[in-house]
């Protein structure tokens, strides 16, 4: 309690953890619990089973509450960035008046766009129209950026229409598309001074503190509106100075600072951003946290993990809400008439509530994209930008809205550019660092070669039930066409399977299939073999889960297999992401994945908790055909098995060329077995069993124990005779005393 404590964590969240046995936090919790409490927003990347679910619920709930407990006291927002008139009476970047991709830092001043395509500009919240004024720029990185003055009917792309005047980092002033050489080029520590004297009518800028000289002469449509200072960045980073804080380069005689300006000399902006403000109201329907996960499963493991730790936090009471498909969404609706807090829930569900007004996002202080490349890559980028663009981006009560990331890799090229897009200038949380294995998984490939392994052709139709990507292929032994070894390949890789579960005994293991079809046929051959869902402690008992098992199947499926009633998970990737499943011993990787992170994801769900897990991988020595649906079904009904090239949805899959890419990206030769499946141990390890922790004896540890039993004996010998003379020299300085 006392380690959650020291991090900020309210005692009643801190005293519901210690319940749970989380004596100290784990790596991510320490890293950004105290990031999150203090208002930034955090990209986070940690493995599943890391906390990474406490490392963002904890301080969610902490802030919700504290957010709940200021309105029920009457108390107001305390944040630099105000809302309303409030934001236009301080000069700062006005967050009402910007590019979609600006991002503006909570001090209105620290201002950034890490688009690289594009230009994304902002004006300030004040402009002035009589006076000598100056204020300063300081260039944080090397991006590109123009900074000047406009009028406020001016295009955000500074410098490019007769209302605005920029001065570049080429070297460039800029004013109705003309761009003319001018002063110096100027790059990252630079420091742009920009001077406007609205009675002549001149524009000047410096560089350093060095006088450029006239850039422009403002013109004559122009003399009677406010100046606005502005700026317009392509992947860049810049920090204005209007006077707060003194200034690098004092200004020239006669200038004075804009936060100096007379009342009577300065113009408001037109942009107060009432629009996008959220309304002080508190309506039932508004939750002030929205948790979104890529799996239904996902979902409610993450309620629960909210609802235990906030068991302790009252007046007010928190109220959480499950919104996910594949349920009747009448409860879900009643629970939102009476009100919520914090959501949780799936893109579909949240995309249809959302999008008919009964889930209502105006309150949202807090938004949480879980498993943010898994949610990428299932294609719901259009949803996140949807309902980013629905939340105020500062709440009614003066609080800047927090984004929190997670992502299995923060290097990921969607994950960035959508980080760039919805985030203010966020922590980089990367606990994850380079993939590796952990040394309590064993893991192998096993080749799957039909050239060589002829038992496809014995096998008649006693085998594994394939996907039908060769329904119309001639695919009968003596063909020797590549579609004759990819269906080949299908058969062998069952019978692989079942060997392999046989040669290990394995009681207990998640299997891995590339497709859901490919799930489902695995499930019918274990049930071939005698085994199947309803056949409790059989070899081959197991259970299926997948996308498009219905909600209560997948949740009661899932149940079972933890509990041990059943042995095997055969399992997609997209279904099993997330999932926090400890102590199992064995993985089958049926195919490898199409992504190598992906590899190390899978593998990593044995050898937790310091027990040794065994990975068996399933690699194909041939090409192999397999469905890539880029149809609007998504694979449901169809049958087209032409090539995606060709207008169909199917590819060749080649596994030794992703076996290369993830042992390249591991930096290491993973070992082969033969077809027989039998793993060489490493005698130092001792007898291993997979699920358990590492033996203490066994192999020929013992030996090497009986090899240095005599330096042991003897190091004793010596370590007591130390002792020994360390006790009589105690007495020394009494001795010496007396005889002085």
């Amino acid at each position: 309690m006392a380690a959650f404590s020291e991090m900020g964590v309210m005692p009643e969240i801190a005293q519901a953890v210690e319940e749970m046995d989380w004596l100290l936090p784990t790596d991510i919790q320490a890293e950004s619990i105290p990031l999150i409490l203090g208002g930034g927003d955090v990209l986070m990347a940690a493995e599943t089973g890391s906390g990474k679910t406490g490392a963002f619920s904890i301080p969610v709930i902490q802030i919700v509450y504290e957010t709940l407990k200021d309105q029920q006291e009457g108390k107001k927002g305390k944040t630099t960035i105000k809302t309303g008139g409030g934001v236009l009476n301080k000069w700062q970047m006005n967050p009402y008046d910007r590019g979609t991709a600006f991002a503006i830092g909570s001090d209105g001043l620290c201002c950034q766009s890490r688009e690289i395509k594009e230009w994304h500009g902002c004006r300030s919240t004040r402009g002035v129209t009589k006076g000598k004024y100056y204020y300063e720029v300081a260039c944080r990185d090397q991006g590109l950026c123009r900074v000047g003055w406009s009028s406020g009917q001016a295009s955000l792309d500074l410098g490019t229409d007769k209302f605005g005047f920029g001065y570049g980092g080429t070297g460039k002033k800029s004013h109705n598309k003309q761009f003319d050489s001018y002063g110096e080029e100027f790059t990252m520590h630079d420091t742009i001074g920009c001077y406007v004297d609205v009675d002549k009518g001149q524009i000047t800028f410096s560089k350093n503190g060095k006088d450029l000289g006239v850039a422009f002469e403002i013109p004559a449509h122009l003399k009677n509106q406010a100046l606005f200072p502005a700026c317009v960045l392509k992947n860049a980073e810049l920090k204005f100075n209007f006077g707060e804080e003194d200034f690098k380069f004092p200004p020239k005689e006669g200038y004075v600072a804009l936060d100096k300006a007379p009342e009577a000399n300065i113009v408001k902006s037109q942009h107060a951003g009432s629009a996008q403000v959220a309304q002080a109201k508190n309506l039932p329907n508004a939750p002030k946290a929205l948790i979104v996960e890529p799996s239904r499963e996902l979902a409610e493991q993450t309620l629960n993990n909210v609802k235990q730790f906030k068991k302790y936090v009252d007046n007010p009471k928190l109220r959480e809400l499950l919104i996910i498909g594949g349920v009747a969404a009448r409860e879900q609706l009643s629970i939102l008439e009476q009100g919520v807090d914090i959501v949780v829930g799936t893109p579909g569900r949240l995309d249809d509530l959302v999008s008919t007004g009964k889930l209502n996002l105006s309150q949202v202080r807090f938004l949480v994209l879980d498993e943010a490349d898994g949610l990428l890559s299932q294609g719901y980028s259009d949803f996140i930008n949807r309902i980013y663009s629905q939340i105020p981006q500062i709440t009614s009560d003066g609080k800047r809205l927090q984004v929190i990331v997670c992502s299995a890799t923060l290097h990921s090229f969607d994950v960035k550019k959508l980080s760039e897009k919805i985030m203010h200038f966020p922590t980089w949380v990367d606990l994850k660092g380079e993939d590796s294995v952990p040394e309590t998984v064993h893991h192998v490939v096993v080749p799957v070669n039909p050239k060589t392994d002829k038992l496809w052709e014995r096998l008649g139709k006693n085998h594994i039930r394939t996907d039908e990507v060769h329904a119309k292929d001639n695919t009968r032994p003596g063909a020797n066409s590549a579609e004759m070894w990819s269906e080949a390949i299908k058969i062998l890789k069952g019978e692989y399977t079942v060997r392999a579960i046989k040669e290990h005994k394995m009681d207990q293991a998640i299997i891995f299939c590339r497709t859901k079809i490919d799930c489902d046929n695995m499930e019918q051959y274990f049930i071939q073999q005698g085994g199947g869902p309803d056949r409790k402690g059989h070899q081959f008992s197991c259970v299926c889960l997948h996308g498009d098992r219905k909600p209560h199947e997948r949740k009661q499926n899932l149940e079972r297999f933890k509990k041990a009633d059943v042995r095997f998970l055969i399992c997609t990737d997209v279904a099993a992401r997330g999932i926090d499943i400890s102590g199992v011993p064995y993985v089958i990787n049926v195919t490898l994945p199409d992504e190598k992170q992906n590899y190390v994801h899978r593998i990593g769900r044995v050898g937790r908790a310091e027990r040794m897990g065994l990975a068996i991988s399933l690699v194909a020595t041939e090409k192999e055909k397999v469905w890539y649906h880029s149809c609007p079904s998504r694979g449901k009904g169809c049958y087209n098995t032409r090539l995606k090239d060709e207008g169909g949805c199917t590819i060749w899959y080649n596994e030794m060329q992703l076996l290369g890419e993830v042992e390249e990206h591991l930096n290491c030769t993973i070992s082969q077995v033969e077809p027989d499946i039998k793993v060489p141990v490493d005698d130092f390890d001792g007898k291993v069993t997979y699920g358990k922790r590492r033996a203490a004896g066994g192999g020929s540890y013992k030996g090497h124990v009986d090899i240095l039993a005599p330096t042991v004996q003897e190091l004793a010998a010596l370590e007591k005779e130390a002792q020994t003379s360390f006790l009589h020299l105690g007495y020394l300085p009494n001795q010496l005393f007396r005889t002085f």
